[in-house]
Protein backbone atom coordinates (compact mmCIF):
# COMPACT_ATOMS: atom_id res chain seq x y z
CA UNK A 1 0.00 0.00 0.00
CA UNK A 2 3.16 2.44 0.74
CA UNK A 3 4.09 1.93 -2.68
CA UNK A 4 0.70 2.97 -4.51
CA UNK A 5 0.52 6.35 -1.58
CA UNK A 6 4.28 7.14 -2.94
CA UNK A 7 2.66 6.91 -6.74
CA UNK A 8 -0.27 9.10 -6.21
CA UNK A 9 2.00 11.52 -3.99
CA UNK A 10 3.78 12.34 -6.90
CA UNK A 11 0.94 12.26 -9.43
CA UNK A 12 -0.84 15.06 -6.90
CA UNK A 13 2.36 16.34 -6.65
CA UNK A 14 2.50 17.17 -10.78
CA UNK A 15 -0.90 18.00 -10.47
CA UNK A 16 0.00 21.07 -7.62
CA UNK A 17 2.33 22.02 -10.20
CA UNK A 18 0.38 22.41 -13.25
CA UNK A 19 -1.98 24.03 -11.24
CA UNK A 20 0.35 26.82 -9.68
CA UNK A 21 0.90 27.49 -12.98
CA UNK A 22 -2.69 28.08 -13.74
CA UNK A 23 -3.02 30.32 -10.80
CA UNK A 24 -0.88 32.93 -12.34
CA UNK A 25 1.19 34.18 -9.44
CA UNK A 26 -1.73 32.95 -7.17
CA UNK A 27 -4.10 35.50 -8.68
CA UNK A 28 -6.74 32.92 -9.74
CA UNK A 29 -8.61 31.97 -6.76
CA UNK A 30 -9.94 28.37 -8.02
CA UNK A 31 -6.56 27.16 -9.13
CA UNK A 32 -4.98 28.82 -6.07
CA UNK A 33 -7.39 26.30 -4.14
CA UNK A 34 -6.35 23.36 -6.33
CA UNK A 35 -2.63 23.82 -5.49
CA UNK A 36 -3.03 23.84 -1.68
CA UNK A 37 -5.65 20.46 -2.27
CA UNK A 38 -3.35 19.09 -4.58
CA UNK A 39 -0.20 19.61 -2.59
CA UNK A 40 -1.54 18.67 0.67
CA UNK A 41 -2.91 15.81 -0.32
CA UNK A 42 0.56 15.00 -1.92
CA UNK A 43 2.69 15.59 1.08
CA UNK A 44 -0.29 13.64 3.13
CA UNK A 45 0.38 10.84 1.03
CA UNK A 46 4.09 11.41 1.10
CA UNK A 47 4.09 10.77 4.70
CA UNK A 48 1.70 7.65 4.72
CA UNK A 49 4.22 6.02 2.08
CA UNK A 50 7.53 7.19 4.48
CA UNK A 51 5.45 4.80 7.40
CA UNK A 52 7.37 1.80 5.74
CA UNK A 53 9.63 2.73 2.30
CA UNK A 54 13.11 4.44 3.63
CA UNK A 55 12.88 8.28 2.91
CA UNK A 56 16.04 7.59 0.70
CA UNK A 57 14.12 5.79 -1.65
CA UNK A 58 10.64 7.41 -1.22
CA UNK A 59 11.82 10.84 -1.15
CA UNK A 60 13.61 10.64 -4.14
CA UNK A 61 10.89 8.53 -6.33
CA UNK A 62 7.97 11.57 -5.40
CA UNK A 63 10.62 14.37 -6.59
CA UNK A 64 11.45 12.40 -9.36
CA UNK A 65 7.76 11.33 -10.23
CA UNK A 66 7.27 15.02 -9.71
CA UNK A 67 10.04 16.58 -12.09
CA UNK A 68 9.46 14.21 -15.26
CA UNK A 69 5.57 14.52 -15.18
CA UNK A 70 5.78 18.61 -14.54
CA UNK A 71 8.45 18.40 -17.75
CA UNK A 72 6.17 16.11 -19.91
CA UNK A 73 3.04 17.75 -19.01
CA UNK A 74 4.54 21.57 -19.54
CA UNK A 75 5.23 20.41 -22.88
CA UNK A 76 2.29 19.02 -23.48
CA UNK A 77 -0.59 21.23 -21.72
CA UNK A 78 1.84 24.46 -22.01
CA UNK A 79 3.63 24.12 -25.55
CA UNK A 80 6.45 24.66 -23.82
CA UNK A 81 9.52 23.21 -26.09
CA UNK A 82 10.76 20.32 -26.67
CA UNK A 83 13.79 18.77 -27.99
CA UNK A 84 15.88 15.31 -27.53
CA UNK A 85 18.20 16.33 -24.61
CA UNK A 86 14.86 17.10 -22.33
CA UNK A 87 13.56 13.89 -23.34
CA UNK A 88 16.82 12.02 -22.89
CA UNK A 89 17.05 13.93 -19.34
CA UNK A 90 13.55 12.98 -18.47
CA UNK A 91 14.32 9.21 -19.39
CA UNK A 92 17.24 9.42 -17.15
CA UNK A 93 15.04 10.47 -14.76
CA UNK A 94 12.72 7.30 -15.16
CA UNK A 95 15.64 5.29 -15.29
CA UNK A 96 16.31 7.07 -11.71
CA UNK A 97 13.36 5.86 -9.97
CA UNK A 98 13.35 2.51 -11.46
CA UNK A 99 16.33 2.27 -10.19
CA UNK A 100 15.86 3.47 -7.01
CA UNK A 101 12.66 1.11 -6.68
CA UNK A 102 14.97 -1.60 -7.53
CA UNK A 103 17.40 -0.70 -4.65
CA UNK A 104 14.35 -0.71 -2.37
Amino acid sequence: MSWIFLILAGCFEVGGVIFLKLSEGFTKLKYTLAVVLFMGLSFILLSFSLKEIPISIGYGIWTGIGASGSVLLGMYLFKEPKNMKKLAFVAGIVLSIVGLKLAA
